[in-house]
């Protein structure tokens, strides 16, 4: 794999899955161009690096004069970079051992129950078939805490049906990273979505292809399988539709899923298993969410909380 190759494939992570802003896309891109010239000078394999190349090349960065925040981020930049490319393409990660002193990890921004709710209910286009389809995808992004890569890669097959009744969808198989395969359950709102859709616009679009077949569940006006982008998209739209431009991304509604399950009530582990997390401790960042919530709460409910 060729570093350029990994870079691009890096950077439509950021942009897609994690829908970070075009700001934050630049210094990526800004940190991994002063990488590269970096592997290019030292005539470096970006795949056969060990912890001293890394260590090396933090060293580099700080003897250029850089303010330690620069530093910073170029460590958290290639550290993220390794981290994605070990995760999808099984590169050893030779990053473990530089310092640990990038700026704390924000937390993940969950959005009202309110506001998702104005989200999903702007997909409600009188005449506009595309919207169910849409509405579909919302439904299953925040009642299943589902990646969007994971939403766009469902198939029919993955549908499962009632044990009961032998015909409701009653759950949902999900492919996450690492192709690790998980079910999830689904709630009535998204299961009645999926049927809408199904019934009055996947049929049409079917109708589209060339093979007149296709074994993906959601599928774009040519009848081929829907991109991420076209996902994503999705997401833009009802976030404009509802004045919440820029606050929004599909892992939003992951973030609000987990996050809402968790003021709910429901167990740290029960939600690990949800979100497809292989530790817990990867899960215990929406802990704090709710921590600070209560937080909030003493301070401005509790006359000796000040």
């Amino acid at each position: 794999m060729k570093f350029e190759s990994a870079r691009k494939s890096f950077l439509d992570h950021l942009q897609i899955e994690r829908g970070l802003s075009p700001n934050s896309i630049s210094a990526y891109t800004r940190d991994l161009t002063t990488f590269g010239g970096y592997l290019s000078e030292k005539n470096l394999d970006f795949e056969m690096l060990n912890s001293a190349d890394v260590m090396e090349y933090e060293i580099a960065l700080k003897e250029k004069g850089l303010a330690l925040s620069s530093v910073n981020r170029g460590v958290s930049a290639l550290k993220t970079f390794y981290k994605y490319l070990s995760r999808e393409y099984a590169i050893t990660d030779p990053t473990t051992e530089l310092s640990a002193n990038s700026l704390p990890r924000k937390l993940p921004k969950a959005l009202t129950i309110a506001e998702i709710t104005a989200l999903l209910n702007s997909t409600e286009r009188i005449g506009d078939l595309t919207a169910l389809r849409d509405r579909a995808i919302l439904e299953v992004l925040y009642g299943t805490g589902a990646r969007v890569s994971e939403v766009v890669g469902i198939n029919l097959v993955d549908l499962g049906k009632s044990t009961v009744t032998g015909d409701e969808v009653t759950t949902l198989k999900l492919r996450g990273k690492g192709s690790k395969e998980r079910i999830v359950p689904l709630g009535s709102f998204a299961k009645e979505a999926i049927e809408n859709y199904l019934v009055r616009l996947r049929p049409t679009y079917l109708e589209k292809s060339k093979s007149k077949k296709s074994s993906a569940l959601f599928l774009n006006s040519r009848g081929t399988r829907l991109s991420r982008q076209s996902a994503w998209q999705t997401v833009i739209d009802a976030a404009d539709a509802t004045g919440l431009t820029g606050k929004v991304s599909p892992h939003v509604f992951r973030h609000s899923y987990a996050t809402h399950l968790l003021d709910g009530g429901a167990d740290i582990r029960v939600v690990q298993e949800l979100l497809g997390h292989s530790s817990v401790t990867t899960t215990q960042i929406y802990t704090l969410i709710t921590i600070d919530k209560v937080r909030e709460a003493y301070a401005s409910a509790h006359p000796r909380a000040n």
